[in-house]
């Protein structure tokens, strides 16, 4: 019997034969930390025993989730972080160069790899062809220190795809609606592997955008087979010698299949508290937004801003509701300021916010007030998630957001195309 992408994947990292439901023991080929996890990460290691990092340049320290800090407290631990950094040799991305699974994608991520971080969206990556699984803190400086860790080798779901999307209708929309249809813990610790016509046609920002939410089907990594369409991106970051195929065997075993047709999608949007509660754009015509997110880890690439500048160029954002833009990274945002496509937001009433999370975790930047309803291209609606458990957190793609942020509601963004 052949073997997923997982299995492949976790056979050649740990050397033996894994097939799902098997415990192995996997080469770590990156290790990272946020500004939120990395200071018990770092405080788990000193009291561990464990002195040095077994790859430093290996092992990065992102400081993006409160950046730049908002309080004290958190200044400290940016200086945790920084003063680890010079005594263990590990990598720093400073405040302002962007989200941790942007910069991951960017920079180190390659196809083959088993990549763990101190994060939940660490599965981005997996849009690259790689493992990429979000642990928790003790668990990556475990892996930070040995270089290895440990993995039970998980089932793997294959969704294929078919089809063309149609007119205002994108990645976004079809993992809204995947996760709908899974539920939030349907996929549990399970491989979400995506193929088909429609995947394969896919760019890499549309791939990382989809990787990126598979967790919240409680997916414990969503994989993307390594093409020609991954060769040229890792070209385009000056790292096409990393580039090695990687795709399902032909006969690979998978628990469960499922077949999404393109074609019959429509803009999709999921509503508090959960992300699984989705339901149609066009369905929640009439609910007023106080404010409009468009960015983050999820959707704040090059191609999401040109989307919405497309669609807001010559309009302006509704009076009542804010309008706010959070590139993934400085390379996005200096490559949007060169498009124009920054001017053409700032024409139509944005406030562009620093590269990083922003308002997507609630630390300052974007926070809610009571009662406000908010539309956002980020990855969770939880309750209080943006600072606030009387926010109301809308989620959907930045088609939807900018064609919401003009009419002052949740609108489908077909109206504006």
């Amino acid at each position: 019997m052949g073997k997923t992408i997982a299995e492949r994947i976790l056979s050649d990292s740990s050397g033996k034969d894994a097939r799902a439901g098997d415990i192995v023991i996997a080469h770590v080929d990156l290790a990272f930390v946020q500004d939120g996890t990395g200071p018990l990460a770092q405080r788990q290691l000193a009291e561990s025993g464990l002195k040095s990092l077994a790859d430093p340049q290996r092992t990065v320290l992102f400081l993006d989730h409160a950046a730049p800090v908002p309080s004290k407290e958190l200044a400290n631990d940016h200086m945790t972080l920084r003063r680890f950094a010079i005594e263990s040799g590990a990598v720093l991305s400073e405040v302002g160069e962007g989200v941790c699974h942007q910069l991951v994608a960017e920079s180190y991520a390659s196809p083959g790899q088993v990549i763990v971080g101190a994060d939940s969206h660490t599965v981005t990556a997996g849009a690259l062809g790689a493992f990429a699984t979000g642990m928790g803190s003790t668990d990556v400086a475990v892996a930070m220190a040995l270089g290895k860790t440990w993995f039970r080798v998980p089932e793997s779901f294959k969704v294929t795809v078919s089809g063309v999307f149609p007119r205002g209708v994108y990645a976004k929309d079809l993992i809204l609606h995947l996760i709908g249809v899974l539920g939030a813990d349907g996929a549990t610790y399970k491989s979400l592997e995506f193929g088909g016509e429609t995947v394969d046609n896919m760019s890499m920002a549309q791939r990382f955008t989809i990787a990126n939410m598979a967790v919240e089907a409680g997916a414990k990594v969503g994989l993307f087979p390594a093409d020609e369409v991954t060769r040229r991106y890792l070209d385009s970051r000056g790292r096409g010698d990393s580039f090695r195929p990687v795709a399902p065997d032909a006969d690979a075993d998978y628990e469960k299949s499922c077949d999404i047709d393109a074609a019959s999608l429509e803009p999709t949007v999921s509503m508090p508290h959960t992300v699984d509660n989705t339901t149609l754009a066009s369905e929640l015509k009439g609910v007023r937004l106080a404010q409009v997110v468009i960015g983050t880890c999820t959707n704040g690439r090059l191609e999401d801003i040109a989307v919405a500048a497309d669609i807001l160029k010559g309009r302006k954002r509704h009076p009542d509701t804010r309008l706010l833009v959070a590139p993934a990274s400085r390379g996005v945002l200096q490559k949007a300021i060169e498009a124009g496509y920054v001017q053409t937001l700032l024409d139509a009433g944005a406030t562009f916010l620093p590269p990083g999370c922003g308002p997507c975790v609630g630390v300052h930047q974007g926070v809610l007030g009571d009662g406000e309803a908010c539309l956002s291209t980020a990855n969770r609606n939880f309750k209080g998630r943006m600072g606030n458990p009387n926010g109301l957190i809308y989620l959907a793609s930045p088609a939807t957001a900018a064609a919401s942020a003009i009419a002052g509601e949740i609108t489908d963004p077909r109206e504006f195309m």
